[in-house]
């Protein structure tokens, strides 16, 4: 047997093995884990501030920070070098700081006096969907911006439905929100499973 004839029935090289579909469904969720609490802890806060009919700037000024490191975490892997990732930090620092100033300029005293708890909450609400979408736009995260614009629908639901029906409401959207993501997931690993 000749050399030529040795090499050209050589084996082909191994391929790294493929990563098991639970595996790739578990690092999705890890993934999405960030966005999912964010949005559940935002309807909670919604869901209470209507209930209570009292603004709760503690949650919001905590929930704010939580956002920016969601943002910062979305957008680290498309900054390319140190600078990058300072101006993304910066920026966002900035953004959400603004967000806790205005916030707070919507709940002085003399403010008040022409809020109800219920506007102010629903104000305070509108400028954090505002800022996440924002945010969102400004580190070029497809999912900050849906939870967003998700905020922002919430916002008439917010403004219009009674106590009572808000809790099954909230749980409606919570639960669509799931399964939004859910079903994205399947059929981006059907496209995968055929592909």
């Amino acid at each position: 047997m000749s050399s030529t004839e040795s090499t050209s029935q050589a084996p082909p090289p191994a391929s790294p093995p493929a990563t098991p579909p639970a595996t790739h469904r578990l690092s999705f969720w890890l993934k999405e884990l960030p966005f999912a609490l964010v949005l559940i802890l935002t309807t909670l806060g919604v869901a209470y501030t209507s209930f209570s009919k009292q603004p709760i700037v503690g949650f919001w000024e905590l929930l704010a920070p939580l956002i920016a490191l969601v943002c910062v975490g979305s957008g680290w892997p498309s900054a390319a070098d140190r600078t990058a990732r300072l101006i993304l930090i910066g920026s966002q620092a900035l953004h959400w700081l603004a967000f806790i100033v205005v916030m707070n300029l919507l709940l002085l005293p003399s403010v008040q006096r022409n809020f109800t708890a219920n506007s102010t909450a629903i104000a305070v609400f509108t400028l954090l969907a505002l800022g996440t979408f924002t945010a969102g736009l400004q580190v070029f995260s497809w999912q900050v911006c849906i939870l967003g614009l998700v905020m922002a629908l919430s916002v008439p639901a917010v403004a219009w439905i009674q106590n009572s029906a808000l809790i099954v409401a909230v749980i409606f959207a919570m639960m669509l929100a799931v399964g939004v993501v859910v079903w994205w997931h399947w059929r981006k690993s059907a496209r995968a499973d055929r592909g």
